[in-house]
């Protein structure tokens, strides 16, 4: 069973370009030809990517694609063209982070084409590796962006240290501790996490364990007798006394 496409940034600059042959033609200079071979758009990106042709001319093709991104050609369809022959390198990139810091698709699609066409915009006229240097360089910027973003991330109880305001219905809420036994290494210090009442029924302790970087601490809820013991959670409505 196949799986439905996404449909972002990339999807719409597929469709777009499906059928497109922007003017001028990129030309494929690795002949006899001194005036290089005319490229329809599907067979310059092929090149772009295969490892097969000399670097020297795909450092050249990656130069005349920065060039139309600087200046473009006789017609409108070149900036999308741009875009779309980066797509390749920048792909999964984009669904590793979209994956490992759990953000939004389209987001991440946009920062990487703007980290893209803003390292095109970079590139000196005798780089050896062009293509390889934006990639990398716009890849790079784009992890950057999302895992300071995700350090950031505002959770439900970061305007409630403490419990919720005052103002706040406290039936609404749930406080869930995690109280380790004292030791030398690792988490020490009691942590507690305010939970909205309705995201209660879902929440697992794996689950907690995980967003609290303790998993290979906290497997179950209770405590068998066998090992040591290395914490313990308690789940109460906020407000309440312990």
């Amino acid at each position: 069973m196949s799986l439905p496409s996404h449909s972002g940034i990339f999807a719409v600059v597929e469709r777009q370009c499906a059928d497109s042959e922007p003017t001028p033609p990129l030309r494929l200079f690795d002949g006899p030809d001194p005036a290089g071979v005319p490229l329809a758009l599907v067979r310059a990106r092929q090149l772009l990517y295969d490892r097969s042709v000399s670097p020297a001319a795909r450092a050249d093709l990656w130069h005349q694609v920065a060039e139309r991104a600087r200046f473009g050609g006789d017609g409108p369809d070149w900036p999308t063209a741009v875009v779309w022959l980066g797509l390749p390198g920048l792909r999964k990139t984009a669904f590793n982070i979209s994956w490992r810091c759990r953000a939004e698709r389209g987001d991440v699609e946009a920062e990487l084409v703007t980290c893209y066409l803003e390292e095109l915009a970079k590139v000196g006229a005798h780089h050896p590796d062009p293509g390889g240097a934006v990639l990398r360089s716009a890849c790079s910027r784009a992890w950057s962006v999302w895992r300071k973003a995700r350090l950031e991330t505002a959770v439900d109880d970061v305007d409630r240290i403490g419990g919720p305001r005052e103002e706040a219905d406290a039936e609404g809420y749930w406080q869930a501790d995690y109280e380790p036994v004292p030791r030398a290494s690792g988490l020490s210090a009691p942590v507690r996490i305010t939970v909205p009442a309705h995201r209660v029924e879902g929440v697992r302790l794996g689950a907690l364990a995980r967003a609290w970087g303790v998993a290979d601490a906290a497997a179950s809820v209770g405590y068998s007798g066998r090992g040591r013991q290395v914490a313990k959670i308690s789940l109460r409505r906020a407000g309440t006394s312990g």
